[in-house]
């Protein structure tokens, strides 16, 4: 039975559907530039809780989106668009940048064997939904208007400050001299914003006889509100999406639909590099890509996320991606094993596996029973449906010539004829496969 902890009550809890499938909202990129490993930590997570769902044998319809607009440097509804500040930057269209950055997001995700999405929602495509649900939200007397803006009146939901435990006197005594005037709450966060007159924005629609685009919190109560219908089962984030873009969230669902827009919430921790937050300016903004170039594959990099726990902060070094990979090297060799010995059936260690799952995503846990069970072919094949590691995939069974080599070399080493041996063995390695004597025959590994 699966337990998770839900930020919302801050504890463990049962998991209850809602109903026969289960409704998963993931908070996506913002897709202006390039993700970096620790972006990609978090979808490795929510991708073991898909699967975990799944094994548990529930049906799932997961949603996630591309913030493809509206999202300002500043969550405070202040600063300049990232995606304007990228196309400058670059000399693209802001539409460009969207679907270069998209598309490398995409294919990432899949490198990484995460499972897709039923639906990936850009925030351009709701603009109308949003307008509509501004024009709800304002019947109902939750927004007012002000210059650049129509913001949300979190006076009106008096439930605001319960999500995130949020002290409000606290922040009204902490506002900057520069805060607005025309604000009536510090917490208050814009639903549309008004374009200003000379201010140059590429994207923009029509709204209240003015030019503006949607407020970057809007996106995902419209979304989850048009593709899935509220309340979800579970909506995942960050950590940081707490305070004020998952707290905003549920204010304005409450205003537009009348209901609590998710029953439990799900959040991870950051991973730091080598004890470094991750930053441009420290120079520690690793990419996929980046950790191609030092030898490392994607898989390599989930096995080291899911050696970890999705709410522990994690530091990433690469001293630890390396024992990473030889883990899951050492793991394709147990699979390789098993196309040479006869391995006996042990239910008990699956069943330890995926209960260990089942308590809020333990993936340490079930890890290090993997380590020590003895597992068959087709516990492999469900380690590989729970995790997405793609062991068996890129651990097939040598070819019949490697085969034939193995034998030749076992017949010289038979007839001492060591030379010959050896040179078998050098050419075996070239084809990136070992041998390992044993009295009960030889055993070969892959090497990498």
């Amino acid at each position: 039975m699966l337990k998770i902890y839900n930020t919302a009550d801050k504890k463990l809890e049962e998991f209850k559907p809602l109903g026969e499938i289960v409704k998963i909202y993931t908070c996506g990129p913002t897709v202006y530039d390039f993700q970096h490993i620790g972006n990609y930590a978090a979808y490795i997570y929510w991708d073991l809780l898909v699967r975990t769902l799944k094994a548990d044998g529930y049906k799932v319809r997961r949603v996630l989106n591309f913030t493809d607009v509206g999202h300002l440097v500043s969550d405070a509804d202040e600063g300049e668009d990232k995606f304007e500040k990228t196309s400058r930057r670059e000399g693209k269209s802001v539409d460009e940048i969207a679907k270069f950055y998209g598309d490398d997001f995409m294919r990432n995700f899949r490198a990484l064997q995460l499972v897709e999405p039923d639906v990936v929602a850009r925030a351009t495509d709701y603009i109308e939904d949003d307008k509509r649900a501004v024009d709800t939200m304002t019947a109902g007397g939750f927004t007012y208007e002000t210059a650049d803006g129509v913001y949300y009146d979190t006076s009106k939901f008096p439930g605001y400050a319960e999500f995130a435990k949020l002290d409000l006197d606290g922040l009204k005594a902490g506002a900057r001299v520069g805060f607005s005037d025309e604000k009536r709450n510090v917490s208050d966060f814009a639903v549309w914003k008004f374009i200003q007159p000379g201010e140059k924005h590429a994207m923009r629609w029509d709204y209240l006889g003015r030019p503006g685009y949607p407020g970057w919190h809007l996106e995902c109560s419209v979304i989850i509100d048009k593709e899935l219908g509220s309340p979800i089962d579970i909506h995942t984030g960050g950590i940081d999406h707490i305070p004020i873009h998952h707290t905003n969230e549920i204010a304005q669902t409450y205003a537009m639909t009348g209901r609590e827009l998710s029953k439990y919430w799900m959040h991870c921790d950051f991973i730091t590099i080598e004890g470094e937050k991750i930053s441009k300016s420290l120079g520690n903004v690793y990419s996929l890509s980046d950790l191609a170039e030092r030898g490392f594959s994607p898989m390599d990099f989930k096995m080291w996320v899911l050696a970890g726990h999705y709410q522990g902060t994690r530091n990433f070094t690469f001293d630890s991606l390396e024992a990473a990979k030889q883990r899951r090297l050492n793991w394709r060799n147990r699979i390789a094993l098993c196309y040479q010995r006869e391995i006996a059936n042990n239910n008990e260690a699956m069943m330890k596996i995926v209960d260990a799952v089942n308590n809020n995503l333990g993936s340490p846990e079930a890890f290090a029973i993997i380590d020590t069970s003895e597992l068959m072919m087709e516990d492999w094949e469900k380690v590989d449906e729970l995790f997405g590691l793609n062991l068996i995939a890129d651990t097939p069974d040598v070819s019949e010539d490697v085969k034939r080599m193995i034998f030749e070399r076992q017949v010289a080493r038979d007839n001492k004829d060591f030379a010959r041996s050896d040179e078998i063995r050098d050419e075996l390695k070239r084809r990136g496969v070992t041998v390992e004597d044993t009295p009960s025959g030889p055993i070969w590994q892959y090497l990498i």
